[in-house]
């Protein structure tokens, strides 16, 4: 009931992420690290990503699917943290620290969490709630 639950709103979250990508890009382009080509497509494409995982997330039907959603995600977070890393340094070199500490320091420490809940809640892991034989 827990792992549906997480998993349903995970999905949410990441659908909305999605739709905030494609209609609203411009503050993701903002935090976009200077190395990365053609900014624009990627978060198009980062939008569509998130759709996609968000979708084989949710749905009930194929375990498969889900598992695969999960994995994707979870790669798809783990991409995108050179993202936030660039947003936190840009904030912080700014005089007034943009969002600030209270912000950018729960957000780094989350995003291993939001990795490994990728994966949980879309059956590609059950650590640490496996039972031991």
């Amino acid at each position: 009931m827990t792992r549906t639950v997480l998993r349903l709103l995970l999905a949410a979250f990441y659908a909305v992420a999605g739709c905030f990508h494609l209609a609203a890009p411009a503050p993701f382009l903002r935090i976009m690290p200077g190395f990365v080509p053609q900014a624009e497509l990627v978060v198009q494409l980062t939008g569509l990503a998130e759709l996609a995982g968000a979708a084989a997330l949710a749905q009930p039907w194929w375990p498969g699917l889900r598992r695969a959603g999960g994995i994707g995600l979870a790669a798809y977070a783990l991409c995108v943290w050179p993202a936030n890393i660039n947003h936190f340094a840009m904030d912080m070199a700014r005089t007034d620290h943009g969002w600030g500490l209270a912000y950018h320091l729960p957000r780094m420490a989350l995003q291993p969490v939001l990795i490994w809940l990728a994966l949980w809640t879309g059956g590609a892991t059950d650590w640490p709630f496996r039972r031991r034989a």
